[in-house]
């Protein structure tokens, strides 16, 4: 076995607002948030994600 590390991705709620690339995973290519089905999180995560893509909206980091 390897001793490298694997790479975890981020949780949903340890997103930083300010780097829009790492939200992009959660729209779509017209700007709709997408649905629990397809991200496949729990509803306490989607929420989060929800008001962090929807506060970078305002605050013009996402687009």
């Amino acid at each position: 076995m390897s001793t490298e590390q694997k790479q975890q991705s981020l949780k949903p709620e340890e997103i930083p607002m300010t780097q829009p690339q790492l939200m992009s995973r959660y729209i779509t290519d017209t700007g709709k948030i997408l649905p629990r089905k397809y991200t496949g999180m729990s509803a306490k995560q989607q929420r989060e994600v929800t008001r962090k893509i929807k506060r970078a909206r305002q605050m013009l980091v996402m687009q």
